[in-house]
């Protein structure tokens, strides 16, 4: 492998890889979203 194609790939999988990790840790500190837990406490929601 010569020189530029190394840069070529470090410069590709760099921000790649920040990318994942950013939306990966968005996900798991995330709150989940609060549901109902049954039928009556949608009774207020227009279908």
């Amino acid at each position: 492998m010569n020189t530029s194609a190394l840069i070529t790939m470090i410069l590709v999988q760099v921000p790649v890889t920040i990318v994942t990790i950013y939306f990966f840790l968005k996900v798991l500190r995330t709150p989940p979203r609060a549901e109902p837990d049954s039928y009556i406490d949608n009774d207020d929601v227009p279908r």
